[in-house]
């Protein structure tokens, strides 16, 4: 059983911030979790820093399964959740009941997250009645790239506060345990965090969300992209250490340097 709870989660709200990174694999996992990290998201993001796709469209449910699988061997601790992957929810509220108790039951996550709103509310509610915890997700929404055009940031205007706003209460309501917020003002993440009373995740959504989320290859330095969002921090670079590595692994055996007799048996 994980050590940290969706309810858990969910009481941290105005007491302790709450800290959360994604994960791939059981190594990632384990490394995370022994930091203390409450909760650990197995984000389809891995579709571009594992897989290699463009975007998070792609990946399956099959594949997110699998890695899910990996992540929950490696935590003890931190409250394991799994992103819901492009058109596993989206059919039909059977399809993510079936799809949902999937990563739950098969995988052992503690919880699935869905993208999309107030009209995604009656998934939500879908879900959390049929006892699978549900975080959600609003904001800039992934999956739904294509139909938005690109990124873009949300929660500008007024009247996209407002919607935001609606949106967050709605899918309180429905039984959410968490949103995250990407992709937006400060001002808005604040506003959105102060009327609704589950926290909120924010990724590049200022500091006034009651927890931040990254994505832990972003973190680490690990992309290899040339784009990175302007709410990315790395913490190390540690793509560059292992060139490194690699490099003096590759000269030391060209040169004959490795192995010494040290490394023999």
């Amino acid at each position: 059983m994980n050590k940290w709870t969706v309810s858990k989660i969910k009481n941290l709200k105005g007491k302790e911030k709450i800290t959360c990174l994604t994960a791939a694999d059981w190594l990632m996992a384990r490394l995370i979790d022994e930091c203390g990290i409450h909760l650990i998201l197995v984000g389809d993001s891995l579709a571009m820093t594992v897989l290699g796709y463009e975007n998070t469209l792609p990946v399956t449910i099959e594949q997110m399964l699998h890695h899910t699988e990996a992540v929950t061997r490696g935590t003890k601790n931190a409250l394991v959740v799994a992103d819901m992957p492009f058109l596993s929810y989206q059919t039909s509220e059977k399809d993510a009941i079936a799809n949902a108790g999937l990563f739950i039951k098969k995988a052992g996550a503690g919880a699935v997250k869905i993208e999309g709103g107030a009209f995604r509310a009656p998934v939500v509610k879908a879900l959390t009645q049929n006892g699978i915890p549900v975080l959600g997700h609003i904001g800039l929404t992934p999956q739904n790239i294509n139909a938005l055009g690109g990124y873009k940031i949300y929660g500008k205007t007024t009247k996209e506060i407002k919607n935001l706003i609606k949106d967050a209460q709605m899918l309180e309501k429905a039984g959410a345990f968490a949103i995250v917020l990407e992709c937006m003002p400060p001002f808005a993440a604040k506003k959105i965090t102060s009327t609704i009373k589950i926290p909120t995740i924010g990724i590049g959504a200022g500091p006034y969300c009651d927890g931040q989320i990254l994505v832990s290859y972003d973190l680490l330095g690990l992309t290899v992209s040339n784009i990175k969002p302007k709410f990315v921090k790395n913490y190390a670079s540690l793509a560059q250490e292992m060139k490194k590595a690699f490099l003096q692994y590759k000269k030391e055996v060209e040169t004959g340097k490795y192995p010494s007799p040290e490394h023999w048996y």
